[in-house]
């Protein structure tokens, strides 16, 4: 499968799991809009950090508000 984990990057600490299996996101005026496989979305204020395809993985890091 090509899905990829959506972590939010979060200074001095692990990096936490925001939402698994990552089907499309769509960059808009309120932040990004993440949507899984089974058409779970979330919307979080955040910029991509680092896409790192062959792990599936894409970093986010918060905006400031």
């Amino acid at each position: 499968m090509c899905e990829a984990n959506a972590f939010l990057r979060i200074p001095g600490k692990e990096d936490e799991l925001f939402l698994e299996m990552v089907d499309r996101v769509v960059p808009r005026d309120d932040g990004l809009l993440l949507e899984d496989i089974f058409g779970k979305r979330k919307i979080i204020r955040a910029k991509i950090v680092e896409l790192a395809l062959v792990d599936h993985k894409i970093i986010l890091e918060k905006e400031p508000q």
